[in-house]
């Protein structure tokens, strides 16, 4: 029963959503994106603000509802080469790009608060897709196995058959789902802090599947694999009452069970292996100021791959699977601001940048976790159709600001002086531009229409 909860609840929430920072949503919502993801110490709304800083509900005193839908659209493009005489002596170099075929991804987002002006608790609840990836890279027509091979045209290596030394057909899809119930408490008229335990559901597909040991056909495609998991998120939230603001959290490691692939092969023959990936640690802080005409906020962030299984290592395991991304630790910053001199709609502008957590050496290994934005513009307005509703709307645009790129790599060539099998002469490298377009909705319960 608890499995197909999360399957129709992982259902609602996503079919793939495409992250932004890492394989992080860089905000929840459309408010939050309009601001580049910063809330931790500027709750403009409550998906933001559950998000990013549980202690900061406080700032909501009333019975709040908010619901999002957006459709995103990534377009990663794959690129290789190989010198000459690799294929073969006298053979040419050959390069080559390949673009996704994945298409739009829808991404919803809920939310729900109650406050009460009267009253120290806040609550919360919120059903997030919080983190995901996934690629469509088809296999190189032109490639040496085919009846008409050119070299001499776009001819993209890394999607060459396995048979021809490529990986053929590149596909994954990767989500999670995160379920928070938050609990803020006013210290002061001015302090709150605030708890929030998170249960996580996420599916993963890899064809093929790197994680797996190959055979003598190659590496195997697996089925969608499901893994379930908790953590927390802690959270201080300081309003001065004379426009500034300031916010920190901490959200812990998502720790998930493991993986659990079946895996078929090129020659029909099946497997099994395990995988353990897990949701980084996060530490925010935050800046606000806020007087009659306008919001502003600031964020930092650091997420912590390097101690998160899945990331933390990297390289072929003795059997030929790789043993992790091997990503680094990202930094990420994220400004808004929130112009209200227009009545009844304010408009947003948002601003977020990423360090790029995958090293130059590993990029190899990535290849099916590509989409790394460094920039990202958001624009974003609302209307106030009445005390108590409220509609959303926010576009955004995201560039990887140039290619990462590295040497394609073969167990087979594994040394005491190449440990990763590097082979000499080559390259992948991968870039992507992102746009979402999200509309959302805001309820308040307690608020009543007043008289004209």
């Amino acid at each position: 029963m608890k499995s197909i909860f999360f399957r129709l609840l992982a259902l609602l929430i996503s079919t793939t959503l495409f992250a932004q920072t890492g394989h992080l949503m860089q905000g929840v919502g459309t408010v939050n994106m309009s601001m580049g993801g910063a809330s931790t110490a500027q709750p403009i709304d409550i998906s933001g603000a559950l998000q990013w800083n549980p202690a900061s509900i406080s700032s909501f005193n009333d019975k709040i509802i908010k619901f999002d839908f957006g459709l995103f659209s990534g377009s990663p493009i794959l690129s290789s080469s190989l010198p000459e005489n690799m294929m073969a002596p006298g053979s040419p170099a050959v390069s080559g790009s390949t673009q996704d075929n994945k298409g739009m991804s829808p991404m919803p987002a809920f939310g729900m608060v109650w406050g009460n002006s009267d009253s120290k608790h806040t609550f919360g609840a919120s059903v997030f897709g919080i983190s995901g990836f996934g690629v469509d890279f088809p296999e190189e027509a032109n490639n040496p196995l085919s009846g008409n091979f050119n070299p001499t045209t776009n001819s993209n290596p890394i999607n060459y058959p396995q048979a021809a030394n490529g990986f053929g057909h590149i596909q994954s899809d990767y989500m999670l789902l995160q379920i928070g119930f938050t609990w803020a408490y006013e210290l002061s008229d001015k302090i709150s802090v605030g708890i929030e335990p998170t249960f996580n559901y996420a599916a993963l597909e890899l064809g093929p599947n790197p994680t797996a040991s190959p055979n003598a056909a190659g590496y195997p495609v697996s089925d969608k694999a499901t893994a379930t998991g908790f953590g927390a998120q802690l959270g201080v939230f300081y309003d001065s009452k004379n426009g500034f603001k300031a916010g920190v959290s901490y959200k812990t490691n998502q720790n998930l069970s493991e993986f659990e692939f079946k895996n078929t092969h090129l020659d029909n023959s099946t497997s099994t292996n395990n995988f353990d990936m897990d949701y980084p640690a996060i530490l925010s802080f935050g800046l606000g100021y806020s007087n009659q005409a306008i919001d502003l906020a600031l964020d930092y962030r650091m997420v912590d791959y390097e101690n998160t299984n899945g990331f933390s290592k990297s390289g072929w395991t003795p059997t030929a699977s790789v043993a992790g991304f091997g990503w680094q630790n990202m930094n990420v910053l994220s400004a808004g601001i929130q112009y209200k001199g227009i009545e009844k709609m304010p408009l947003r502008l948002g601003y977020t940048y990423s360090s790029n957590p995958i090293k130059d050496e590993l990029a190899f290994f990535s290849v099916s976790a590509t989409a790394i934005i460094k920039n990202a513009y958001q624009f974003g307005f609302s209307y106030e159709a009445s005390n108590n509703f409220t509609l959303d709307a926010v576009y955004h645009h995201g560039s990887s600001g140039g290619a990462t790129q590295g040497k394609l790599m073969n167990p087979m060539a594994i040394t005491a002086t190449n440990p990763l099998g590097e082979l000499p002469g080559t390259s992948v490298s991968y870039e992507m531009t992102t746009d979402l377009f999200m509309v959302g909705v805001r309820y308040t319960f307690s608020k009543k229409e007043t008289a004209e």
